[in-house]
């Protein structure tokens, strides 16, 4: 019992010293929502590993999935406080904190995935990722979680007017919850980590999530149908706070910069490989998978940007549809 109890204290002790035994190493732990197959944790590691091999040693990413850290609106705020390191995000929570995303979260405000990564990682990606350093968090690069879809338990969805008195999750986001609404649904906003659960109990009808997080979250248990509407891009941020970005030298912060933008890279080529290939297991799963006209839903949901732009967003929606009209999306090859 006496062995027992000191290594039961060490486990708690060691952490707390746990600069890894090195006394000039830094751990930064990344948390994020969702499984340790997503790619975003798959990113996660992949960052850590070039961290660890071009720093020495010196700086340990430790990614941390499924919420061990706190749900996003929890992981922006311990970030804020420096209690938590970095952390990916969707575009979502951030609403309260900076209202600087908001024009990403637009229905269909970039007509496919190159022409979004292209004005993320380009001077108004960069601009408003260095809107949040004012509240003591740093932007690196935008991480994705692909098109948004939505699944729903009560019927197949083809148009808009099919989601009328759906009862919708959505991600506590003004602009998300103000397209649902235009199109008729009820717009229930709640954490991601309660959505399975609220779906099996009838609590909801719907979600809408990219692909790769559906299959992932194995939302196919309790969802029977799939339209494939597209409607929102998922930028997500990796953040680091500027207490745990202020302990890394000037070199190291290069090193960081550069290590994250290659693993932005593979990450969203992982996004696009699990979008391909996990429509086909959806259906295996006996999920029904429609296609849509998403000039309709286009339509259906256009008093969103009257409203966005009432609200102090139309120089931002300027500036992203110059950027999209000024360097249109290449013709996808025969």
């Amino acid at each position: 019992m006496k062995k027992l109890l000191i290594v039961l204290a060490l486990t708690f002790i060691v952490p707390a010293f746990a600069t890894t035994g090195r006394a000039d190493t830094i751990i930064l732990k990344a948390g994020h929502t969702l499984t340790p197959d997503h790619p975003y944790h798959l990113g996660l590691v992949y960052l850590a590993d070039l961290l660890k091999e071009r720093t020495n040693g010196e700086v340990l990413l430790q990614p941390q999935p499924n919420s061990m850290l706190g749900n996003e609106q929890e992981l922006i705020e311990y970030m804020q406080m420096g209690s938590v390191e970095a952390a990916i995000t969707s575009t979502g929570p951030l609403g309260g904190f900076t209202d600087a995303f908001l024009v990403f979260d637009l229905p269909f405000i970039f007509p496919d995935a190159a022409t979004a990564r292209r004005i993320l990682d380009g001077p108004i990606g960069q601009k408003i990722l260095e809107s949040v350093e004012n509240i003591d968090i740093i932007g690196i690069t935008f991480f994705e979680n692909g098109f948004r879809q939505i699944t729903n338990s009560v019927r197949p969805i083809l148009n808009p007017e099919d989601v009328k008195g759906l009862k919708i999750r959505t991600m506590q986001n003004k602009i998300h919850m103000a397209t649902f609404s235009a199109i008729g649904a009820v717009p229930i906003p709640m954490p991601f980590g309660e959505l399975y659960s609220a779906m099996k109990q009838g609590t909801i009808d719907g979600e809408e999530n990219p692909i790769p997080l559906i299959y992932s979250s194995k939302f196919y248990e309790v969802q029977q149908y799939c339209s494939l509407t597209g409607h929102f891009y998922s930028p997500t941020p990796l953040f680091v706070s500027k207490t745990a970005w202020n302990k890394l030298t000037d070199e190291q912060k290069s090193i960081f910069r550069t290590a994250a933008a290659e693993a932005r890279d593979y990450q969203r080529g992982l996004i696009d490989k699990q979008t391909a290939e996990y429509v086909d297991q959806l259906k295996e799963k006996g999920m029904r998978v429609d296609q849509v006209d998403k000039a309709v839903w286009l339509q259906a949901m256009e008093p969103v940007y009257d409203l966005f732009e009432s609200q102090g967003g139309a120089t931002a929606l300027r500036e992203v549809q110059r950027a999209i009209a000024n360097h249109p999306a290449e013709p996808a090859a025969d």
